[in-house]
């Protein structure tokens, strides 16, 4: 994620040159493939970036826009945090207040949430079930078990999504404590069950008959996500105290 500076303030410069929301697209495209123009408003809605409008109301917007921009798509992709979040951080850097946080570590209490950001999936090919396994820490059995049990899918050629690496990873974890991919099987229908639930919650936005509907669905679900997560590690720790005797 971007170090914030001064560089992410608002701009004050009314001389400085301005992009259309269309050249705003392309300019972040390289880095964010999946940027969309919707996606840009909903920001913008959300008060995270604030560009100038023209007297027929199009939107001009600032190379400090764009930069603020990265930050935002950067702390979702990178770091998996909720726009909520966001803006607090932001918010803190408009007033000249430190940042919570550096880069490369999220900040205190924003717990992350493994794989792509939710409704972004990423453009990395699949890679081969050799690779895949090597870039987890797996042997090809245990990844042969982890799709067996349902942990980690494979496509008709053998192949895995690069998104499956967190699951992987964390399965060769504990994989070295002696937890088999078979015993993993709980997480797996957790997982399911809180999906299920988290789905309820969003189908009114989903169905709503809006542009930008896709859009706020995926981030309300980022943040549900990142909330259970954040209960779910509180109520395991709760229970490991009680193991102890705590």
């Amino acid at each position: 994620m971007p170090q914030p500076s001064g560089s992410v303030d608002r701009d004050t410069d009314d001389t400085a040159p301005r992009l259309t929301i269309g050249e705003v697209l392309a300019a972040l495209r390289g880095d964010f493939p999946d940027v969309t123009i919707s996606k840009i408003r909903y920001l913008e809605s959300e008060e995270l970036v604030h560009p100038q409008r023209t007297a027929s109301g199009y939107r001009k917007f600032a190379s400090t826009d764009v930069a603020r921009l990265r930050y935002v798509l950067a702390a979702q992709r990178d770091h998996y945090l909720p726009l909520r979040v966001i803006k607090e951080q932001l918010d803190a850097l408009d007033r000249g207040e430190p940042m919570p946080g550096t880069p490369g570590r999220q900040p205190e209490g924003a717990p992350a949430v493994g794989g792509s950001v939710i409704g972004e999936p990423g453009g990395a090919a699949p890679l081969p079930a050799a690779e895949f396994a090597a870039a987890a820490g797996l042997t090809q059995e245990q990844l042969a078990d982890c799709v067996e049990f349902g942990l980690v899918p494979a496509d008709v050629h053998g192949r895995h999504r690069t998104g499956d690496l967190p699951v992987a990873r964390a399965a060769a974890g504990l994989a070295r404590h002696g937890l088999e991919p078979r015993h993993l099987r709980v997480y797996r229908t957790g997982a399911e069950r809180e999906a299920a639930l988290l789905e309820q919650v969003v189908a009114p936005v989903l169905h709503a008959r809006s542009e930008e509907a896709p859009v706020r669905a995926a981030e309300q679900l980022q943040e549900l996500a990142s909330l259970s997560a954040q209960l779910h590690a509180a109520l395991l720790e709760a229970r490991l105290r009680e193991v102890l005797g705590g």
